[in-house]
């Protein structure tokens, strides 16, 4: 029964850490370009000089 509880502790850890690091990546303007994703195909093939 106390290995449950520790699991439930260590998943609950590891979320909280997931939600942090995602909370800190949209306050640092990780998801903020919502343009460049759907033309990037278009401009994959360009010859550089």
């Amino acid at each position: 029964m106390s290995a449950i509880f520790l699991l439930i502790g260590a998943s609950i850890l590891v979320a909280g850490g997931f939600l942090v690091a995602f909370l800190w990546s949209v306050k640092n303007g990780q998801y903020d370009d919502d343009y460049t994703p759907s033309v990037r195909m278009l401009f994959d093939n360009e010859i550089e000089k």
